[in-house]
């Protein structure tokens, strides 16, 4: 016991709204329906867990985290509430600090015990239609700082860890975690096609859809990964869960879970650097970094770029390289500084046709070829235009040529593109064309589930404004008002 608060613990509690006694009552209820019968809470203890820092025994972490899960609509991990593993009572583990609360990096076995705890939570939230939108994104610093050494030295795989006499020997990893057991190469090869299954389903139709099956699947690996397996198939068992990890973050950013999908992100770069993979914690990374940007704090996505950039280590391919400059020239242009976010693209561009493609790229990274290249150079002049019209014309370039060059089945990618394309035609003062693409993007986005499309179609219905007295746009906005979901409605307080 400490005798200090558990401030992570205090705050949650304060925003579950329960009495002490409550939580008592429920912990007991929660930990019988667990199969835990003889565990007796009471209020005391909880006091002493709140105000006294004091850890409890297993399973009460677990149980207390599917309480606060359930209560509040979002995912509650172990350590958001101020709690290490397999505590014990007595002196509370370290909990973090201000600047790393979720204690990064973390061992390998934590890594397979936070996947499949959270995934377990995310499910349950699922499966009782809750939506977990409560918490607070980490800055992009708070990830960065601990985990640069981290991410720029040799990973502890398998081999350095400890082993016990029988070489499968599975430890329990974390709550409700599926009971997997011991696979071969061929089951392997059967999740890695999965994969591919998930990965262009998302790219067509957008990650609400398909977002419960991949957390389902990353449950399941991660029960895999508690079995020690021979190092060939660990590693890649952690590549599987670090591309399911990246598309269940990616299709949670997709619908709006965005908590969610940042802690997704970050256990996405944790199994790829397990695994020996550093370009794919890399790029993990920069989905992060995609989605700081998407909300509107371009400087914690500049902190995790650099982060990405540096720790992707020598062996990145040059496409892979350009992808990330690409990502950074968006940050750029959103803070407005127009001549770093050229630099930046000349490079990406420089990157980009240096390939010569002799080296196959690595799945993940099939999805960025020269129409991708050309759709993030369209955002970015379009999102630098905000600040210097003159990047308009630039920005109607680069997206006409990535809809020439869309393949069938990125519909999502072709949705971005028009809206990209609409939002320069705005700011160059061409409503008729303007309202030519914006329309042929909203007779598109009924058949996605992705809410991102939404939310750039409002950032381009702002620039409609100017021009609502030609008749063709005053219809246009009408259609947009009409059409828009409720949940997209509302942006920084503005009802549309």
């Amino acid at each position: 016991m400490t005798g200090e608060p558990n401030t992570r613990l205090s705050d949650l509690f304060g925003l579950a709204g329960w009495s002490k006694g409550e939580l008592a009552r429920m912990v007991n209820r929660q930990a019988a329906a667990m199969g835990h019968p003889q565990l007796a809470t009471d209020t005391s203890r909880v006091r002493r867990w709140i105000d006294m820092g004091e850890s409890p025994r297993d399973p009460v972490p677990e149980v207390l985290a599917a309480l606060f899960t359930e209560r509040l609509g979002r995912v509650v991990t172990i350590e958001d509430l101020g709690f290490g593993r397999r505590g014990r009572v007595g002196k509370r583990r370290d909990s973090g600090t201000e600047h790393n609360p979720d204690q990064l990096p973390w061992a390998p076995e934590r890594t397979a015990a936070v996947l499949t705890e959270f995934t377990g939570m995310d499910l349950m939230l699922n499966r009782r239609g809750l939506v977990g939108a409560g918490a607070a994104l980490a800055a992009g610093s708070t990830i960065a700082r601990p985990m640069y050494d981290w991410l720029h030295s040799d990973p502890a795989l398998a081999a350095d860890a400890p082993r016990t006499n029988d070489p499968l020997h599975a430890d329990p990893a974390g709550f409700d975690r599926y009971e997997a057991a011991p696979v071969g190469s061929d089951e392997i090869e059967a999740l890695e096609h999965s994969v591919e299954v998930f990965r262009a389903w998302d790219a067509s139709r957008g990650g609400g859809l398909q977002r419960k099956a991949v957390v389902g699947q990353l449950n399941e690996v991660g029960g895999m990964l508690a079995y020690r397996h021979p190092d060939h198939l660990q590693r890649r068992l952690w590549g599987v869960a670090a591309n399911l990890a990246v598309l269940a973050g990616w299709m949670s950013h997709d619908v709006g879970l965005e908590p969610t999908a940042q802690k997704y992100f970050v256990i996405a770069a944790h199994a790829a650097r397990e695994g020996g993979d550093r370009p794919r914690a890399g790029e993990a990374l920069s989905r992060a970094a995609r989605q700081m940007v998407h909300l509107g704090r371009p400087d914690d996505a500049l902190d995790l770029m650099k982060l990405a950039k540096s720790g992707s280590g020598d062996e990145t391919l040059p496409r892979t390289r350009a992808m990330l400059h690409t990502i950074e020239a968006w940050a750029q242009a959103s803070m407005g500084r127009g001549q770093a976010m050229r630099r930046t693209l000349g490079e990406a561009e420089e990157l980009f046709v240096s390939d010569k493609g002799d080296v196959p790229p690595p799945s993940w990274m099939q999805m960025f070829d020269e129409a991708d290249m050309h759709g993030m150079q369209a955002l970015a002049f379009r999102t630098l235009a905000e600040h210097d019209p003159g990047a308009a014309i630039i920005a109607q370039r680069h997206a006409k040529q990535a809809l020439e060059l869309r393949i069938n089945g990125r519909q999502r990618s072709k949705i971005f593109d028009y809206i990209s394309l609409a939002s320069a035609c705005f700011i160059a003062n061409d409503p008729e064309q303007a309202d030519r693409y914006a329309r042929l993007a909203l007779v598109s986005m009924g058949e996605t589930s992705s809410h991102r499309t939404w939310d750039r179609l409002r950032e381009m219905y702002r620039l409609t404004g100017q021009f609502s007295g030609y008749a063709g746009i005053q219809d246009l906005r009408e259609e947009i008002e009409l059409s828009m979901p409720p949940s997209r409605k509302k942006a920084e307080g503005t009802q549309i």
